[in-house]
């Protein structure tokens, strides 16, 4: 039997893995689609089409020149597009290219056909308390980082 801070180390080491492994397989999603995971990030947030460098930034704690860099990349390989927002001129307004359309979708399928591979065979009811637990875990984490 272990005791609950043997407990507490194997939970830790199970999320750490999983962490790693999700970490992992989106890096290699990315990849097999020739795109790093800030590109991918971006490529998903110009989709919203509400996609704001500056904002972009600050949320994912990077600075606008890093996001800048990636949005070169991204206008150099025709993936997104770029022109003069409506409304307010000093503003750029991003959309997905043709080509980045195309290539979001292609990732969202692989990504689809990865969940159904590892995920749609599990019991529903043990995936129902991994996301009661994980839920609970993240907001304990969350409250512990607001201190």
């Amino acid at each position: 039997m272990t005791s609950r801070a043997e407990a507490i180390d194997l939970a830790i080491a199970a999320l750490q893995r999983l962490a790693d492994l999700f970490s992992a397989r989106r890096e290699q999603i990315a990849r097999e689609a020739g795109l790093t995971i800030p590109q991918w990030r971006v490529l998903e947030e110009v989709a919203t089409e509400h996609f704001m460098p500056s904002l972009f930034a600050q949320r994912r704690s990077v600075t606008p020149a890093a996001i800048s860099k990636v949005v070169r990349g991204l206008l150099e390989r025709d993936l997104i597009r770029t022109s003069i927002a409506r409304g307010d001129r000093r503003q750029r307004a991003y959309e997905l290219s043709s080509a980045g359309r195309a290539l979001l979708d292609e990732i969202r399928m692989t990504r689809q056909m990865a969940i159904d591979e590892i995920w749609v065979q599990l019991p529903i009811s043990e995936l129902r308390e991994f996301a009661r637990f994980s839920a609970l875990l993240g907001d304990r984490l969350e409250s512990a980082l607001d201190r």
